[in-house]
């Protein structure tokens, strides 16, 4: 949600899709359901929709990220199985050259993502790791989940105001 609501606060569209696993993980851990994610999005299409706009090249983006990224999607991704939206639109976003930024947050990591994770970055994607960011000294959880989520903007040339950076002074 953090991600989102940064998105929002600057402007920007924002293409939803939401998986089926997703749902369960938005259900079981957040309280939410699908539905409370659309009023941060742009557009939102279902995952099974593989003729979507953003599973085409010719629809320009900024970037994409898949958030949280299991190690089911992420091997998908290494190995170009496009059998769902999300794993369709990433591989656009690989042949066009733009950003794609994977978030996975299971642990410990087996050997094989591991290596999937490096042909990812050796294609130029971005793998931004669920891990607490403790020099910010976290007061609580959401500030973790605000940092992780600063990061993706960052790294989609999004400014935000979810976190200071390294020794930067207050506001």
């Amino acid at each position: 949600m953090s991600a989102l609501r940064g998105l929002r606060a600057a402007k920007e569209p924002v293409a939803l899709i939401v998986s089926k696993g997703a749902e369960a993980v938005l259900s079981e851990e957040c309280g939410l359901s699908a539905a409370d994610l659309h009023p941060y999005a742009t557009d939102v299409y279902p995952d099974t929709d593989l003729a979507a706009p953003v599973a085409s090249g010719s629809r320009p983006t900024r970037g994409m990220a898949i958030v949280p990224c299991s190690t089911n999607t992420l091997a998908k991704v290494a190995l170009g199985i496009s059998d769902t939206l999300i794993t369709r639109a990433a591989h656009v976003h690989l042949k066009e050259r733009r950003p794609l930024i994977l978030v996975p947050r299971e642990t410990p990591l087996s050997t094989l993502s591991l290596r999937h994770m490096t042909t990812l970055s050796e294609l130029g994607v971005t793998i931004l790791v669920a891990a607490p960011p403790y020099y910010t000294h976290p007061r609580s959880v959401q500030d973790q989940v605000d940092f992780i989520a600063g990061r993706l903007l960052d790294h989609l040339g999004v400014a935000h105001t979810l976190y200071r950076g390294w020794k930067e002074p207050a506001p």
